[in-house]
């Protein structure tokens, strides 16, 4: 055993050599591969037209194959050039009210502003359009630029893809949970619940339904858990009879209400988790026979413009849409220019607006 020089023993231990990193593919082995010339590859990549569908799949498949993910996209600090919104849908007042808010900060910062669609009918779209697609997030990383995705619900393989390919990414309402390696934009939606069903208590009502969406959307799933930690800080036992769960519409609004209106039981007041839902179950009240507020109270959230010009107009928590969508925008250049972000997860204050849905239950 080899001996020290103060003559002890000693070891030396061999360090295992590290395996050498892969190369990184490059264009001219993704043109090699697909049988194209450079240029062609090129034109595949970044969403250009004059490439035959053939060729494109080519191309495609052995930038699959191959692994390969461009180094021009928004990394190291790299200003994005347009920012693209994703939603999942525009047949929603929340929606133009989003990008009415990114739309005013992209004008003060000098920022073009692109939109796209996940759900859109009656379109299949060109080879590669989708959004989200690994092709379209390559097509977004090669001409730098940025994401807001809107109330979409990105998987964790979408999540891994936009992060390898550097694009710049900011949330705003996601529709599923996001790790803390992801940046996101929202209302307070549990202090919304708690206002809204706080509201109602001190009116007097005690049998208050939900009416939500989806239970696996977060922000729906945070109203309804202040909505019951209101009702169980208030002393109130929560009837599960009275809580529904569908989904963020009109039809969904009035489904729910004829379920809970025709319970033996029926409730006196309901906090519905949107405004859309809220305006279904005005119409269910009316079918029933029931006025709004003397028979019914109701209270929405969002405060869109329908709150306004409903009939009676609608009391509901305003959270500040338009405000989330220029936030999510300051936010997105921050992290494509390699900023510090003040919060990965922020989340704009709801308030209170009452107007004339509510009222006290009627005696007896």
């Amino acid at each position: 055993m080899p001996q020290s020089p103060q003559g002890g023993n000693s070891f030396r231990y061999a360090r295992p050599m590290a395996s050498p990193a892969p190369a990184r593919a490059t264009l001219e082995q993704v043109a090699a591969a697909a049988g194209v010339a450079t240029s062609t590859a090129s034109k595949v990549l970044n969403g250009r037209p004059h490439v035959s569908p053939e060729t494109r799949r080519r191309v495609e498949a052995a930038i699959e194959r191959l692994g390969y993910a461009p180094s021009t996209g928004p990394r190291g600090g790299v200003p994005v050039r347009s920012v693209t919104v994703v939603f999942r849908t525009l047949g929603d007042p929340y929606a133009a009210r989003v990008l009415e808010g990114v739309l005013a900060a992209a004008r003060d910062h000098g920022v073009e502003v692109l939109v796209d669609v996940l759900d859109l009918p009656g379109t299949r779209g060109a080879e590669g359009a989708t959004p989200l697609s690994p092709a379209w997030v390559r097509r977004q990383a090669a001409q730098r630029v940025g994401l807001v995705l809107v109330t979409t619900e990105p998987t964790a393989e979408q999540q891994a893809l936009l992060r390898a390919h550097g694009v710049a990414t900011v949330h705003v309402d996601p529709a599923n949970p996001l790790d803390d390696s992801t940046v996101s934009v929202g209302s307070a939606n549990f202090s919304g619940g708690v206002q809204a069903t706080r509201h109602l208590l001190e009116l007097g009502h005690r049998r208050i339904a939900f009416a939500g969406g989806a239970p696996t959307f977060p922000p729906s799933a945070e109203r309804l858990q202040g909505y019951l930690s209101t009702l169980r800080a208030g002393g109130v036992d929560v009837d599960e009879a009275l809580v529904r769960s569908q989904a963020h519409t009109f039809q969904a609004g009035v489904a729910m209400a004829d379920r809970l209106l025709d319970l033996p039981r029926p409730p006196t007041a309901v906090f519905a988790a949107s405004d859309s839902i809220a305006l279904g179950v005005l119409a269910s009240a009316q079918r029933h026979g029931l006025r709004v507020p003397q028979d019914l109270s109701v209270v929405g959230f969002d405060d869109s413009p329908a709150a306004v010009s409903s009939v009676p107009p609608l009391t509901t928590v305003r959270q500040p849409v338009a405000e989330m969508g220029r936030v999510a925008l300051r936010t997105l250049l921050q992290l494509a220019r390699g900023e510090a972000v003040d919060s990965h997860h922020v989340e704009l204050a709801t308030t209170l607006v009452v107007r004339d849905s509510t009222a006290a239950p009627a005696e007896g």
